[in-house]
């Protein structure tokens, strides 16, 4: 069983996470302003199709272990927790990676159909945005074992996770022609 924290341990753990916020967030917004790195003869566009399946097995892991958790299986809906983590955390690297050595790619549909892409991807950066923290305070206090303030933030980000990632794999379905 996990001990107490202290309260300079808990000032710790959150100070952590808002600096991980900041400088996960900060490096995505600075890849607007950076001239890419890449070789211009050089086919980057597997990595987007890496970053949706990625986006993918999160959906598939966050949905698993919602349905363990609601099952009371605590030690699989931690397991599926932490592949979730894993796959996001991949789909970061691989995420920067591609932005900083390749120019992003415009959608170039048309219509109501164009619309609904913008729709879609503005949702899904600023609610991608804003899951880094709730995603990561939810993750301390579950390994904390604060069961109620643990839930009280996992009934936000469940939900606000299962859409980023799997609006990540509906934005790659609909601008992959474009490639």
């Amino acid at each position: 069983m996990n001990r107490a924290k202290t309260p300079a341990q808990e000032r710790l753990i959150t100070l952590s996470i808002v600096a991980l916020t900041v400088i996960i967030n900060g490096v995505i917004l600075a890849l607007l302003f950076v001239p890419q790195m890449g070789d211009s003869q050089k086919d980057y566009t597997y990595l987007p199709l890496f970053n949706a399946i990625l986006n993918g097995f999160t959906f598939v892991f966050l949905s698993l272990a919602l349905f363990l958790i609601l099952r009371k299986n605590i030690t699989w809906h931690r397991r599926f927790i932490f592949a979730a983590f894993t796959t996001t955390a991949l789909f970061l690297v691989t995420y920067l990676t591609y932005h900083a050595l390749s120019e992003s790619t415009s959608y170039g549909g048309d219509g109501w159909l164009a619309g609904v892409y913008y729709f879609i991807l503005i949702t899904h950066i600023v609610l991608a945005a804003v899951i880094v923290p709730l995603a990561l305070f939810t993750l301390a206090r579950g390994l904390q074992m604060k069961v109620p303030a643990h839930r009280k933030l996992a009934r936000w980000t469940m939900p606000l996770w299962l859409y980023v990632s799997l609006t990540g794999v509906i934005v790659y379905v609909m601008i992959s022609p474009y490639y």
